[in-house]
C-alpha cells in the first residue's frame, strides 16, 4: 500500500521505516525542519507538506502528533487551506495514531466519516524501543471491517494489535493503561527507596519482587535503578525512554477522562499531581521511571 506518514518524530521515524522495510511504499512530512532532514538522510521518501503527502494517492495516511488540537486542524485545515480530508481520495483509510483526548479522537472520526473517509483511532504502546523494533501495542478504535483493513499495516509496526470497540475507545483503552503505569512505576520506585532505607540490596529486591505479587512491566521492563535491568533507561541516566512530559500529558487526558465521567480515581489523579510537578522541571526531559531521583529527595532524614 502507499502510506503517507505523517509526524516523523522519535516515535513516527522508526515506525515510518518498519512500513517501508515491510514492503510499503511510504512518503513521509514533519513540521520540523531536522526532523525531515533525519528522514531523508535515513532514505525514507518525504514531502515539503501534509497534504503534498496525501494527495499523490495514498491508501493509508497515519498521523502521529503530539495534540489533539494538531489532528482536528490538519484534518479540517487550518487558516484557510485545504485539510488531508480534503485531498484525501474517497474511501482512504487515516489511522490516528497519536494520544489524544477521547472525545477529540470522536470528532476525527465524525470529521473523516464526514468527508467520505475511513478512521480508526490506534494510539500506541511500547516507547521508542518498541516503535524501533516493530513491537509496538495497538488500541484500536473504529469499525471492525476498518480495522481488519488497517491490520496489515499495524502488524508491520506492532506485536500486539487489539480492537477495543467503536470510535475513541482505543484512545480509552490507552488513557486507562497509562494511568495504571504511572501509578505503578512511582509505586516501584518508592519501594526500592524504601528498601534502600532499610539496607536492602536492589538486586535482592528485584529478585523477590519481580517473582512475587509485585511483579509489573515498571519493573521488569523499566526497573528504576541501574543494575537489574540492563536494558532499562535506568542504566543511562534516564534518557527516555517515554519521557516525563509525556507521561504528565497523558495523565492529563486521563484526568480530563475522570472529570468527565465522575469516577472516583484518588491514585490516578496523585500520579497526575506527581508527574506534573516531575515534568515541569528537569525531568520533562528524562525518562519516567527518573521520578525516584524525585522521590530520593523527598524523602527525610530518618
Amino acid at each position: 500500500m502507499r502510506i503517507a506518514f505523517l509526524g516523523l518524530g522519535h516515535m513516527g521515524r522508526p515506525m515510518a521505516h518498519n512500513l517501508s522495510d515491510a514492503g510499503h511504499d511510504v512518503v513521509g512530512f514533519d513540521v520540523v525542519d531536522a526532523a525531515r532532514d533525519a528522514a531523508r538522510a535515513e532514505g525514507l521518501d518525504v514531502t515539503e507538506s501534509a497534504t503534498d503527502a496525501v494527495a499523490g494517492g495514498a491508501d493509508v495516511v497515519i498521523t502521529m502528533f503530539q495534540t489533539g488540537a494538531q489532528v482536528l486542524d490538519a484534518y479540517r485545515g487550518a487558516d484557510g487551506g485545504p485539510g488531508l480530508l480534503d485531498v484525501a481520495a474517497p474511501g482512504t483509510l487515516f489511522l490516528e495514531c497519536s494520544t489524544i483526548a477521547v472525545d477529540e479522537a470522536r470528532a476525527a472520526h465524525a470529521l473523516a466519516g464526514a468527508a467520505g473517509q475511513r478512521c480508526l483511532d490506534a494510539p500506541v504502546s511500547g516507547g521508542v524501543v518498541g516503535a524501533e523494533n516493530a513491537t509496538l501495542a495497538f488500541m484500536v478504535g473504529g469499525d471492525a471491517a476498518d480495522f481488519e483493513a488497517a491490520r496489515p499495516v499495524l502488524e508491520a509496526m506492532g506485536r500486539r494489535i487489539v480492537h477495543c470497540g467503536e470510535a475513541g475507545l482505543g484512545q480509552a483503552a490507552k488513557v486507562c493503561n497509562n494511568m495504571i503505569l504511572a501509578v505503578s512505576q512511582i509505586a516501584v520506585a518508592e519501594a526500592f527507596v524504601l528498601g534502600e532505607r532499610l539496607g536492602l540490596s536492589h538486586q535482592a529486591l528485584f529478585d523477590v519482587a519481580s517473582n512475587a505479587s509485585g511483579q509489573c512491566w515498571a519493573l521488569t521492563t523499566n526497573c528504576p535503578v541501574p543494575g537489574p535491568v540492563p536494558t532499562s533507561p535506568a542504566n543511562r541516566d534516564y534518557q527516555p525512554g517515554f519521557a516525563g512530559a509525556l507521561m504528565n500529558k497523558d495523565l492529563g487526558l486521563a484526568e480530563h477522562a475522570i472529570d468527565t465521567t465522575g469516577v472516583s480515581a484518588r491514585m490516578g489523579l496523585l500520579a497526575r499531581e506527581i508527574y506534573q510537578e516531575f515534568a515541569n522541571g528537569p525531568g520533562a526531559r528524562q525518562d519516567f521511571s527518573g521520578i525516584i531521583t524525585t522521590i530520593r529527595t523527598e524523602s527525610t532524614d530518618a
